[in-house]
């Protein structure tokens, strides 16, 4: 009786553990799925709206084209680029900005997303050269940083180490943060990319990338074996 007792507890916890790593498959794919399509289903329904009923594909030729609606909003986003590119565009961006910055509601909810979308999408971006780890805001608690240059100027001269621009982000928006100046010899360089540290930050830890110096060390004792 004990031993079947063992085997049923151990046939369950197989059981849960392939149920879960299922799960963590079928998941993710199946909200990409859904996503994908509900983007698809209200493009092509949004061109549907906008294009007369003589020009509709069904019509033309005979036959949907599904899809056919993201990539005419993928060609607007594009000619809306090349339009403001230029002077004329931008000023015509920052009358729009200063119109909508005028309706209370609709301001904060433009703002932030805005913010975040400057964050993630801005060449700026590129000033985050490195992604660090720093004990911040004390001892013992670690934060991820992100480094914006090297101090130089009447901080740098007042101080007797060298020190190094920080900005740490907050969570979940990383828009906003923290400006700090910290000696080098305290910064912890991660292998991380920018936008694997912002999909760390933003997610609040849940999207965690991989260790990369792991991934090196195994394919260099690889090579070592390999020589000899």
């Amino acid at each position: 009786m004990t031993r079947w007792s063992a085997f049923g507890r151990l046939f369950r916890y197989r059981l849960k553990n392939y149920f879960l790593t299922g799960l963590l498959v079928v998941v993710p794919l199946g909200l990409t799925y859904l996503v994908v399509r509900w983007i698809v289903t209200a493009m092509d329904r949004m061109l549907g709206n906008l294009l007369p009923a003589a020009w509709h594909p069904d019509q033309l030729f005979g036959m949907p084209l599904p899809g056919l609606g993201l990539i005419a909003t993928l060609l607007l986003i594009l000619i809306i680029g090349l339009l403001t590119a230029n002077i004329f565009g931008r000023k015509l961006v920052h009358f729009y900005e200063r119109m909508v910055n005028k309706i209370p509601l609709v301001k904060g909810i433009y703002g932030l997303f805005k913010q975040v979308a400057d964050t993630m999408l801005s060449r700026e971006r590129s000033a985050f050269r490195k992604v660090v780890l720093i004990e911040y805001p004390r001892r013992g608690i670690w934060s991820v940083a992100f480094v914006t240059g090297v101090s130089a100027g009447e901080v740098q001269e007042i101080t007797d180490q060298r020190l190094v621009n920080l900005f740490v982000p907050t969570t979940p928006n990383p828009t906003s943060g923290f400006y700090l100046l910290v000696p080098e010899k305290d910064l912890i360089l991660l292998s991380m990319t920018v936008e694997e540290a912002f999909k760390l930050i933003i997610s609040g830890g849940m999207v965690t990338p991989p260790d990369r110096r792991r991934v090196r060390k195994t394919e260099q004792l690889k090579a070592d074996a390999t020589a000899e």
